[in-house]
């Protein structure tokens, strides 16, 4: 049983930047089940609303071992973090997972919600998420070709949009 000791709030409810969230802060993309979790920094998606649901976008590039964890399950989690877990988000987004224990190494616990979603207990903040669709961009459909720099191994991220289902903030 997870010792995360949370109040679940709306999106709506959200008083923190997302800007600040993803693009400074960053965050872990989790997925997984009983049978195998990974997890991946990431300071890359955005959130809205689209289709009248309060939806995340996150992006994984196609080599990254997450990938595969995002696309075999239904649901996922954002977390995000104290500045304390720095190291550790630095360690997750660089090493992988086909390679080490990063939960071990970083001291972190996987757990899941009611749902199934893999989040991770040390987080400060969770965004539980399930996934609506899947889409990868593509270099033709570029309009600033500028932004092909970010793609020197034409590695193109795969986007999932995904309807926010639940927040969880530490108490």
């Amino acid at each position: 049983m997870s010792k995360f000791n949370s109040v679940p709030i709306s999106p709506y409810e959200l008083n923190e930047s997302i800007f600040k969230l993803i693009g400074k802060d960053w965050m872990l993309i989790t997925a997984g089940d009983a049978d195998g979790v990974n997890t991946m920094t990431a300071s890359w998606g955005c959130a809205g609303i689209l289709w009248n649901k309060p939806v995340c976008i996150c992006f994984i590039r196609p080599q990254r071992h997450t990938l595969g964890f995002v696309e075999a399950n239904d649901r996922l989690s954002l977390t995000f973090f104290d500045e304390e877990y720095r190291e550790a988000l630095t360690y997750c987004g660089r090493k992988s997972g086909r390679d080490v224990d990063k939960f071990k190494e970083c001291g972190l616990t996987p757990v899941f919600s009611e749902n199934g979603a893999a989040y991770i207990e040390e987080a400060r903040m969770v965004i539980l998420c399930r996934k609506l669709y899947v889409g990868d961009l593509k270099e033709a459909e570029f309009l600033d070709t500028e932004m092909l720099n970010h793609y020197k191994d034409k590695d193109y991220h795969r986007f999932f949009i995904c309807e926010i289902e639940k927040i969880l903030k530490k108490d």
